[in-house]
């Protein structure tokens, strides 16, 4: 007990040059306990930064800009024009009422907009072609308005 008590007065008041010592042996591990804190703070922090970047990226491309973004305006227009590709590229396989036939029935669509012309332009793989060579993004934005409105 007593040896607790002599440890605790060096900390308290250093008085000695072995007291100073102890004290700045202390106060130099709190610092480097610190510093390591801070290092592993900081490595953490730009890791997810690293990680977030990409993600924020691929999330971006996903989703298509301009004419085919989320909120297409489905004009007497471009749904005519829509039905013409659909008919060019589409009936084929979906059949000419979009109900089904070789691919999915295509009423009633639960994905979004963006999702759908993501489809549309890169396929899946030994199910459906990719349409990106032949159809430009208001193309796509006109297949997807037309798909939108079958019910």
């Amino acid at each position: 007990m007593n040896h607790l008590l002599e440890r605790k007065a060096l900390v308290d008041e250093p008085s000695s040059d072995g007291n100073l010592q102890t004290l700045s042996r202390k106060l130099s591990r709190e610092k480097r306990a610190l510093l390591w804190a801070l290092l592993c703070g900081s490595v953490s922090l730009g890791g997810a930064l690293l990680i977030a970047t990409p993600i924020q990226k691929m999330t971006t491309s996903a989703s298509l800009t301009g004419a085919a973004s989320s909120q297409i305006v489905a004009s007497a227009q471009l749904l005519a024009q829509g039905a013409g590709f659909f008919a060019q590229s589409c009936a084929d396989c979906h059949g000419d009422d979009a109900h089904g036939d070789e691919g999915p029935d295509l009423h009633n669509l639960a994905i979004s907009n963006a999702r759908i012309a993501s489809q549309i332009k890169n396929g899946t793989k030994d199910q459906m072609p990719s349409f990106s060579k032949k159809y430009n993004d208001r193309q796509v934005a006109a297949l997807v308005a037309y798909l939108r409105s079958l019910h």
